[in-house]
């Protein structure tokens, strides 16, 4: 057993003695499906927090030969009888955690030098028979290795992408990388399997991928790996019931990344640390700090600044995330940043109707943080601390006083192009923003022969709070939104209310500028 070759299952054991594990050992089933095919090159993108590393040492420890597999995935999925594990503990494993290299070296140069030196010692340590071309040429070596042992090699390379953070601008480094790395793994018959992770999908070289051999799945598009890319609602709930943990308030924290082959997927950093202490709260910015997310969402691009704004008041935002260059500089539109915010899980996406949002109230309040105290979102900011003064009087029900707060927003955010009900949908809920401490909020809120604009949901440690549909109107009347909550029978979605439900009608008018507001107890 070697440092970086046959490292053993300890990284691995740790993880599997940890108070919280959650069996996700199945993806390896779909590893052994692709070993030693034309697929046989993966890489798996992922956020922070999502486990990424984890999952590698799972992988090693399954593949390497110098672990017994049976003591070592005792009890786990992967050992089920009906499962064929004949390429468990059969392979020559090189795992390499990129992170680690770049943390003792101080240039890209200097990094491959030491990778290839600190392989090659290993490989020497335990091939010493074998008759080497070159001892100073690494993949020289693994060929001679594979023509004298004739066993395949699983490589495996953790934040593969952390030198396109470290060396954002410096193009010729990047380019050295990717030679090497496709060097390394293309086309290569010691090649059994190779598993890349990272934040990052592979950056793109000019219109090309040096590394097109890989078979690619991210954020954008997890595939057949989509149960595994997080926790699962299943293993959530399950968690919950063992923790005595209010799932519904869980899922309001933490759910929103979804994926059409599996459904809801949860941030298992957010999850474990959140059942361990008993409580949901904010455990994304104990890892990373809002300042990471303020740098692109500042980016001076036509359109970002909206869509930003638009996303913060609950709406969808379709983009193209084809023009995305792979790396953490190469913006050209605020598409590109939006897609940039999808791979490091600020934003989730949905691959059928194209579109982003904010997933969870977890990464809300990073943006919330986000543009608190920076000048060019005072505007918003100042809508978002008097959404409480609103709230109050939509249920004091001060016709007035919800007039001039949500005129104060429109003003506010008026850089919204603001020309129609959906513009005006945006305002009225980033100005309602308090709300959602106390209600589930919904728009376009299926109900009756129609679709209420928006419903908000008292949460059941809430149900003291009045239920509230809001219909909007541009240059009509607030009256005729009030009338066609009634005419379209909007309250039969929540008669469970009808004790404790206000019905409100906001006009825009567009000549006058003003808005007018109509409130009535439900009867």
């Amino acid at each position: 057993m070697g440092t970086y070759l046959n490292p053993g299952s300890e990284k691995f054991d740790i993880a599997r003695n940890s108070e919280i594990f959650v069996d996700k050992s199945e993806v390896l089933l779909k590893l052994n499906h692709i070993f030693d095919t034309e697929n046989r090159n993966v890489c798996i993108s992922r956020p922070r927090r999502f486990g990424k590393s984890m999952t590698a040492n799972m992988i090693s420890a399954y593949y390497d030969k110098t672990v017994d597999g049976k003591i070592a995935f005792t009890g786990l999925k992967i050992l089920e009888p009906e499962n064929d594990n004949s390429l468990m503990n059969s392979c020559d494993v090189i795992k390499l955690n990129m992170q680690e290299f770049l943390s003792r070296t101080n240039s890209l140069n200097e990094l491959l030098t030491r990778i290839k030196r600190i392989v090659l010692r290993d490989l020497f340590k335990e091939f010493p028979d074998v008759d080497y071309f070159d001892k100073e040429d690494l993949i020289e070596c693994l060929n001679d290795i594979y023509s004298s042992c004739r066993q395949k090699f699983v490589i495996i390379i953790d934040e593969w992408d952390c030198i396109f953070r470290e060396y954002p601008e410096d193009e010729q480094a990047q380019n050295d990388y990717l030679d090497f790395l496709r060097d390394l793994l293309k086309d290569k018959a010691y090649i059994g399997l190779s598993y890349m992770t990272g934040i990052l999908p592979i950056k793109k070289y000019g219109t090309h991928s040096a590394l097109n051999m890989f078979y690619e799945y991210s954020m954008e598009d997890p595939g057949p790996y989509s149960s595994f890319v997080g926790f699962t609602e299943k293993e959530v709930m399950d968690l919950c019931t063992k923790y005595a943990m209010d799932f519904d308030k869980c899922k309001e924290w933490y759910n929103g990344y979804y994926f059409k082959s599996c459904g809801a997927v949860y941030n298992p950093n957010s999850i474990v640390r959140s059942m361990l202490s008993g409580q949901f709260s904010d455990y994304w910015n104990q890892t990373e700090t809002y300042e990471a997310l303020r740098v692109y969402i500042d980016m001076n691009f036509d359109g970002l600044r909206d869509s930003i704004l638009k996303l913060m008041a609950g709406s969808r935002q379709k983009i193209n995330t084809g023009t995305f260059q792979n790396d953490m500089t190469s913006f050209a539109t605020a598409d590109d940043v939006m897609t940039l915010l999808i791979h490091l899980g600020y934003l989730g996406y949905d691959f059928d109707t194209k579109e982003v949002f904010i997933p969870n109230k977890e990464i809300m309040q990073e943006f919330v943080a986000a543009t608190t105290g920076k000048d060019s979102w005072s505007e918003v900011m100042n809508s978002v601390k008097k959404s409480d003064e609103l709230l109050n009087a939509t249920w004091s029900m001060d016709l007035s006083k919800v007039a001039e707060l949500v005129e104060n927003a429109h003003l506010e955010t008026s850089h919204i192009q603001y020309n129609d009900e959906n513009a005006l949908s945006c305002t009225i809920s980033l100005a309602y923003y308090a709300a959602r401490q106390y209600y589930t909020t919904v728009r376009e809120f299926p109900t009756g022969n129609g679709f209420a604009d928006i419903a908000f949901i008292p949460r059941k440690e809430y149900l003291d709070k009045p239920a509230m549909l809001i219909e909007l109107k541009w240059d009509k009347s607030a009256s005729s939104a009030l009338k066609q909550i009634y005419d379209k029978n909007y309250s039969s979605g929540l008669l469970e209310y009808k004790d404790n439900l206000l019905l409100v009608g906001i006009n825009y008018d567009k000549k006058t500028r003003k808005h007018e507001c109509e409130i009535r107890k439900f009867r």
